[in-house]
C-alpha cells in the first residue's frame, strides 16, 4: 500500500539526510559490473563506501520499523510521542542528525561566508522558512529591530567580524530571549518539541496517504462490498 512505502521513504530520507548528502538530493552510485582487469579508482572506492554506508543505515532503519508499533494516529499524543521516539531510536542506532542537528548544519554551511549581521539574519529568515518553521513568538522581527538600533549607535552597517560591534548586538539579543522568556537550559525542551511537531506532520502524511490508499482499493469491484477498516488499527509492521 501506499503508506507503507511512504514511511520506507522516511528511513531513506533519513539515512540521506544525515550522510549523503546534506544537499537533499541523492548522490548517483555508479553501477559496479564487473570488467576484467579494470583498476579500482580511488572515486570508484569512495562512491562504494558511501553507497555500502546508506546502505547500511536504510537496513538499520527498515530493522527498527519492523519491530516498532507505530499507531497512525496524529491527534493522539500518546501515538505522536512513541512515533517520534522510534524516529530518535533510528537516528541514535543509524548515527544520522536529529532535525535541529539539520537546521544547525544548514545554517553552519549557508552562513559560514556571510560578512555582515543584515544578511546573516535574512539568511536565517530563509532557512526558517524553507524548512516550514514559524516564527510565533515574533522573535525575528525583534532581532532585526536590536539590530537597527545596534547599527544606529555604530552609524554603519554591523560587519560579524567587528567584536565590539557584535558584542553590543548578543548583549540586545539576551534582552529579547529574556523578553520571550527563552532560555539557554531550555533548549533541549524545545528541540523535543520541534521533533514532536515533526512526528505529527508526518503522522498526518500517512494517514492521508493510507485513507487514499483504501478508498481508491474500496472502488474496485471486488472491494465494494468490504468496509474499510480505522487506520490506526493498521500494523505496519506487515507491509514492511
Amino acid at each position: 500500500m501506499a503508506f507503507s512505502s511512504r514511511l520506507v521513504s522516511k528511513s531513506r530520507q533519513l539515512c540521506g539526510n544525515g550522510v549523503v548528502l546534506q544537499q537533499e538530493r541523492l548522490i548517483p552510485v555508479r553501477h559496479f559490473a564487473k570488467e576484467a582487469n579494470r583498476p579500482v579508482l580511488k572515486g570508484d572506492e569512495m562512491l562504494k563506501n558511501i553507497f555500502l554506508d546508506v546502505k547500511k543505515k536504510f537496513e538499520t532503519a527498515l530493522g527498527i520499523l519492523r519491530k516498532e508499533k507505530i499507531t497512525i494516529d496524529p491527534k493522539d499524543p500518546a501515538a505522536v510521542s512513541q512515533y517520534a521516539n522510534v524516529m530518535k531510536t533510528i537516528r541514535e542506532k543509524a548515527d544520522l542528525f536529529s532535525e535541529s542537528q539539520r537546521i544547525q548544519h544548514t545554517i553552519k554551511t549557508r552562513t559560514q561566508d556571510i560578512p555582515d549581521a543584515r544578511t546573516y539574519l535574512l539568511t536565517l529568515k530563509e532557512i526558517r522558512i524553507r524548512r516550514g518553521l514559524t516564527d510565533e513568538l515574533g522573535a525575528e522581527a525583534m532581532m532585526m529591530d536590536a539590530l537597527e538600533k545596534v547599527e544606529k549607535e555604530l552609524k554603519k552597517p554591523l560587519l560579524r567580524n567587528d567584536k565590539k560591534g557584535m558584542a553590543l548586538l548578543l548583549a540586545e539579543f539576551d534582552k529579547v530571549n529574556q523578553k520571550l522568556g527563552i532560555r539557554k537550559e531550555d533548549l533541549p525542551k524545545y528541540e523535543e518539541q520541534l521533533e514532536l511537531k515533526k512526528a505529527k506532520a508526518q503522522l498526518e502524511e500517512l494517514e492521508k496517504e493510507a485513507l487514499e490508499a483504501m478508498e481508491t482499493q474500496a472502488k474496485r469491484e471486488e472491494f465494494k462490498d468490504e468496509a474499510m477498516v480505522d487506520v490506526k488499527s493498521l500494523d505496519i509492521r506487515n507491509f514492511i
